[in-house]
C-alpha cells in the first residue's frame, strides 16, 4: 500500500519548465530518471534539456542551474547563430553557393529552362506564375548539378595527391554528416557543402579520401589529411561551427 502511494506522489519523468540564467529566462526541458546519480546538461538544436535522479531536489537543481548559467547562455546563443535562415522562395532572396551569397531572379515565362549564374545574380527560369515551390525545387536541382560537377573534380583532384582510388562517389543528404567513407570504398559527399566555401568542401573530400589508407581517426589518420591540407584544424574547427 505505501509503494502505491509513493508512486501515486513520483513526480513527472518530463517536464517543461523555465529558469532566471544569467539574466535571461530561459526555457528548458527537465528528464528524471531513476538511473541517474548527478545532474547533466545538454544543449542541441532542441534547446536544453536537464537531466536529473529521479528524486533530485529543487535546491540542487537550481544550485546547477545557476552554477552553469553563463555556459548555457552562451551555447543557447550559439546554436542561434547557426540556426540556418529560413529562405523565402522569391525574387530578390538571398541564396549561398560556395561561401557567397547569390540574389536569386525569378524570370516567369511560358517555359522553364536550366538556372544561370552571373555577377553575384542566379536566374531561375519558371514558367507560369512561379510559385515558391517551382521556384525551390528549381533551385535544388541546380545545387545537385553543381554539386555533382564540383564534387567530381575535387575528388579527382585530391585522390591522385593521396594516391587513392574510391569505388564510387555519391552524393549523401544525410542530417548530421558532411561526408563519410566506407571500407569498400564508396565516398559520400553531402550536396549542402556546394553551399559552403571551397576550402571547407576541400578539407570533407580529403578527410573522406584519407580513410581509403586509414579507415579510422589515429594520428596515422591525420597525417594522411595534413599531408594535402596542412590547416586541416582550423578548417576542422571552423566546419563545426556550421549548422547542417
Amino acid at each position: 500500500m505505501l509503494k502505491r502511494l509513493r508512486n501515486l506522489v513520483s513526480p513527472p519523468a518530463v517536464e517543461q519548465r523555465a529558469a532566471l540564467l544569467a539574466g535571461k529566462n530561459i526555457a528548458y526541458t527537465l528528464k528524471r530518471s531513476s538511473r541517474r546519480r548527478s545532474i547533466g546538461l545538454r544543449i542541441d538544436d532542441r534547446g536544453l534539456t536537464v537531466s536529473v535522479p529521479l528524486r533530485a531536489s529543487e535546491k540542487w537543481l537550481y544550485s546547477v542551474l545557476q552554477d552553469k548559467a553563463h555556459w548555457v547562455v552562451e551555447k543557447l546563443d550559439g546554436w542561434q547563430m547557426r540556426k540556418p535562415v529560413e529562405i523565402r522562395w522569391a525574387d530578390g532572396e538571398m541564396i549561398h553557393y560556395l561561401g557567397e551569397a547569390l540574389t536569386l531572379r525569378v524570370v516567369p515565362g511560358l517555359f522553364a529552362a536550366a538556372p544561370a549564374r552571373r555577377c553575384g545574380e542566379l536566374s531561375v527560369f519558371i514558367a507560369n506564375d512561379g510559385a515558391a515551390a517551382q521556384i525551390e525545387r528549381a533551385v535544388a536541382h541546380w545545387y545537385q548539378s553543381e554539386a555533382e560537377r564540383l564534387f567530381a573534380e575535387r575528388v579527382a583532384h585530391y585522390a591522385a595527391l593521396l594516391d587513392v582510388a574510391p569505388r564510387v562517389v555519391r552524393l549523401s543528404s544525410a542530417k548530421t554528416q558532411w561526408g563519410c567513407c566506407t571500407a569498400r570504398g564508396t565516398v559520400r559527399l553531402n550536396k549542402q557543402l556546394v553551399k559552403l566555401p571551397l576550402r571547407l568542401v576541400d578539407y570533407v573530400v580529403v578527410h573522406e579520401l584519407a580513410h581509403l589508407r586509414e579507415m579510422n581517426h589515429s594520428a596515422a589518420f591525420w597525417e594522411v589529411v595534413g599531408s594535402v591540407c596542412p590547416d586541416y584544424a582550423r578548417l576542422r574547427r571552423e566546419l563545426k561551427a556550421v549548422a547542417l
